[in-house]
């Protein structure tokens, strides 16, 4: 796998990514606080497809910055609008971020 540069791959006593436990667990918070909100929006069903692709990566250990980010953005443009999720989005922005920039490839 491709690190950027000062970037490295840090892993608990368990052997698991503290990133990607951070991840799973933002993930699954914002999961059940959408499960949980009662009002429907036009874009619940992107918000809930995007959550579900970061927790199958975050399980699998060794997610993708790039998707990560793109699947972010979508979540955040599906629910960014429903106050009483921001502070599960907030949280699944946060460990996205801990993954760092995604690399860039050369022309």
């Amino acid at each position: 796998m491709l690190r950027s540069v000062g970037q490295r791959r840090v892993t608990t006593g368990s052997g698991e990514d503290p990133r990607v436990a951070e991840l799973h667990a933002a993930v699954s918070r914002l999961r059940r606080e959408l499960a949980g909100h009662r009002a429907d929006f036009a874009d619940r069903g992107i918000a809930e497809d995007e959550l579900a692709t970061l927790h199958a990566m975050a399980v699998s250990g060794a997610p993708e910055v790039r998707r990560l980010r793109r699947s972010l953005l979508l979540i955040a443009g599906a629910i960014g609008s429903v106050s009483a999720l921001s502070n599960g989005l907030a949280g699944v922005r946060k460990a996205v971020e801990l993954f760092g920039e995604p690399t860039r490839e050369a022309p």
